[in-house]
């Protein structure tokens, strides 16, 4: 096992300072061979009801309002009651949410998932939109000379093991052929990553296409600037908990609410001009250049019919925090409810699943 990534720090306060409050608001704890096992063993293979009951609803995750914008621009509708709409979008806080039984299912990268399974807690993927193009770039501190990745040795970089920031920040470790003790990973969730950067506190943080812009209006002139890579972080997923999966009502719905993700997804990308102002300009307070530049950046919305390509990619990213001792290991297909594998790339045109 390599050396605490943080020095100083032990490999248990680290992994548990990154675990989110949710291990230790709900009082659980343990590792991918503990409840997380024992619960995909109950997960069910019943098929899907074709039609959502009477009286069923969802509480679903909308990070800044993104789906409810979606479906009112494109006209889309689902066949159930949302019961409530909830602005959550970072993985630990969704995990935290799933706890509580306070949301139904939720929209994030690849290794939430990962993370939840490590922690005990057992929930599967049901949609995949593949991304080709990288959606996250990495900002310097104000004042800072690093240039490249390889720059990033000896310096602290902020980390979130639980969220998509976290493995794009390790796969271009990897890329570079720096070890983790080459760098000084700080423990952090990304919505700590711009006060971070801003105080000093780290070097170098992981950032959205979409926060780019803003941070760099702001730092740019004082020496701050983004370092841009290859590295992708392939998986936009929806994923929800086995209880809620395990009910049929519930899963009928979740069946149901997947075909209007995606086609709001393919509406915005088909219409930019409309979504950057209706979303980026009016509620994330972008110019509208600004919100032109992270249009050019956006992925084109794949729904493949077949999930072996995201199963192969969550497996290495698995792979990749194991080799970290960040989590145990483990095979990442107990992830996957296969009942659902098709439905997103049924419900979009034959050039989004491909």
């Amino acid at each position: 096992m390599p050396p605490s990534p943080v020095p100083g720090v032990g490999r248990r306060l680290f992994l548990t300072s990154l675990a989110g409050a949710a291990a230790g608001v709900a009082g659980l704890s343990g590792c991918a061979n503990g409840s997380a096992a024992a619960e995909t063993k109950g997960a069910s293979s019943a098929p899907l009801a074709r039609k959502v009951p009477a009286g069923t609803s969802l509480k679903i995750a909308s990070y800044q309002n993104v789906q409810q914008i979606q479906f009112r621009l494109a006209g889309l509708e689902v066949p159930f009651k949302v019961s409530n709409w909830l602005n959550i979008g970072a993985g630990p806080d969704v995990i935290n949410a799933f706890r509580a039984k306070s949301l139904d299912l939720a929209n994030n990268a690849g290794i939430p998932p990962i993370q939840a399974h490590y922690q005990g807690f057992d929930a599967k993927i049901v949609a995949i939109n593949i991304t080709r193009k990288p959606n996250y770039l990495f900002a310097t501190k104000p004042g800072s000379g690093i240039r490249t990745v390889a720059d990033f040795r000896g310096k602290k970089l902020a980390f979130s093991q639980g969220q998509a920031q976290g493995v794009v920040l390790l796969r271009a470790l990897k890329k570079a052929g720096l070890a983790y003790d080459d760098v000084k990973l700080v423990p952090l969730t990304s919505n700590q990553f711009l006060t971070a950067l801003q105080s000093g506190q780290v070097d170098i943080a992981p950032l959205a296409n979409s926060q780019a812009p803003a941070y760099l209006q702001q730092y740019a002139s004082k020496g701050a600037r983004v370092i841009t890579t290859d590295v992708v972080d392939l998986l936009n997923l929806l994923w929800a908990p086995v209880s809620v999966l395990n009910d049929p009502a519930k899963a009928a719905a979740v069946a149901a609410y997947i075909p209007a993700w995606a086609k709001g997804q393919v509406w915005a990308y088909e219409h930019p001009g409309t979504y950057e102002r209706e979303f980026y300009v009016k509620t994330q307070n972008l110019t509208l250049a600004q919100a032109q530049g992270i249009t050019k950046l956006a992925n084109k919305p794949l729904f493949a019919p077949s999930w072996a390509e995201a199963i192969k990619w969550e497996q290495e990213t698995a792979d990749l925090l194991a080799e970290g001792g960040f989590v145990k290991r483990f095979d990442v297909s107990s992830l996957f409810d296969h009942r659902f594998e098709d439905i997103a790339a049924k419900a979009v045109p034959a050039e989004y699943r491909r």
